[in-house]
């Protein structure tokens, strides 16, 4: 982990553990991943971006310690762990969630991940 991506917690420090953990998942089943850190969001590229992590607060229902995952699909997904969904262009919809425990690190949002890198690979 670079000192950029580590800039994206400062102030945000209890958090860390969970990016670490989904970095590890991430560049565990995709090795040659890139990953771009700014200010505000750290991304995760294929050809192109397919899931970003921030520490912005959306909302009230955030929690004390968590971070936001975001990722891209073909497709609007319903599911009680979206924060929130919106298509900003047609066929193409961004899905945010909110991750407070490592636990919440599973299969499924590995799921969603790895179909949002399938979209991101075909755009």
């Amino acid at each position: 982990m670079n000192a950029d991506e580590l800039q994206l917690f400062s102030g945000h420090e209890a958090a860390l553990p969970l990016y670490v953990k989904l970095r590890e998942e991430i560049l565990t089943l995709w090795p040659d991943v890139e990953i771009r850190a700014a200010r505000t969001q750290i991304t995760f590229k294929a050809r192109y971006g397919f899931a970003f992590v921030s520490t912005r607060r959306m909302g009230k229902r955030c929690p004390e310690v968590f971070i936001i995952v975001t990722f891209g699909l073909g497709r609007e997904l319903k599911n009680p762990r979206i924060f929130a969904a919106s298509e900003p262009y047609p066929g193409r919809w961004t899905h945010h969630t909110i991750v407070a425990s490592e636990d919440e690190i599973d299969s499924e949002l590995l799921g969603w991940i790895a179909e949002a890198r399938e979209f991101a690979l075909t755009k």
